[in-house]
């Protein structure tokens, strides 16, 4: 076991490599830039036209712009560079973990990361163990009753919730219940409240839960139909197995002996 989890941790390694050469290179050769947006900008803050033309492949966008301008941008970007050592350049930054800045936020996207991945991560945690508390319970009731009505029912209503977008159950959500048209029951936006920090221990805990159960709601839409199918069927192929078989022809299939002898 330790020796197959080091070997899918250390498939991480190739795997980020080929999807940051795969993305480096698709950014590289799409068209458009950020040298096209400066230079975007530049122009529209500009009152008239600066005279000339700046013929330059790279960069159709340079039209109407000093020479000098131009690559003083590329420098900036880093693009006076050759391909090849802009990816190694950003190969060493990112071993670093220097990202660089967000061109819309203008803020270095590392601090980026800092501030959502909190959020991210407890919605992820807490959406995960929703989802498995119900499916795995779920998917074992309906390999105790399969094919029986209720087991029917619960496939169409699974089925049917997994194929609902996740931002269309979102809307609903808030409309019933985050302030629409019927009840206001949890908040429309935010992790915590504003008062948060005078909370009790307690009160903080309530308030952040508060705050995310729509969220978490919305997010675990989608997991529970393929959890709960692959629990139901793997507990149907455990039951027919001879010795779950026996097991029943003997009368000890109690429902703790069925858990025992069904978990795969």
């Amino acid at each position: 076991m330790i020796a197959y989890i080091l070997k899918r941790l250390l498939l991480i390694i190739p795997t980020l490599l080929a999807i940051m050469t795969i993305n480096f290179f698709l950014i590289q050769s799409a068209p458009g830039g950020p040298i096209e947006q400066m230079m975007a900008k530049i122009n529209n803050t500009q009152s008239k036209e600066t005279q000339g033309v700046v013929k330059d492949r790279a960069y159709k966008g340079a039209q109407g712009l000093e020479g000098d301008l131009v690559e003083s941008l590329k420098k900036l970007y880093g693009f006076d560079k050759p391909i090849g050592e802009r990816y190694l350049l950003m190969l060493k930054k990112y071993l670093q973990f220097d990202f660089g800045e967000s061109f819309y936020r203008q803020i270095k996207v590392i601090d980026l990361i800092k501030e959502k991945l909190p959020v991210s991560i407890s919605l992820g945690l807490f959406s995960t163990l929703l989802i498995y508390l119900i499916s795995i319970p779920l998917g074992i009731f309906k390999a105790k009753r399969n094919n029986e009505p209720l087991d029917v029912l619960s496939s169409v209503v699974i089925i049917v919730a997994n194929a609902i977008p996740a931002f269309l159950f979102a809307v609903v959500l808030i409309v019933f219940f985050a302030g629409g048209n019927y009840w206001h029951w949890f908040p429309l936006k935010g992790l915590v409240s504003d008062n948060f920090e005078s909370l009790s221990a307690l009160g903080k805990i309530k308030d952040y839960l508060w705050h995310i159960t729509l969220p978490v709601l919305c997010i675990s839409l989608g997991g529970f139909a393929s959890l709960t199918l692959l629990v139901k069927n793997s507990f149907l192929d455990e039951m027919g197995k001879l010795y779950v078989v026996s097991a029943k022809a003997k009368g000890l299939f109690s429902g703790a002996y069925f858990l025992c002898a069904c978990v795969p």
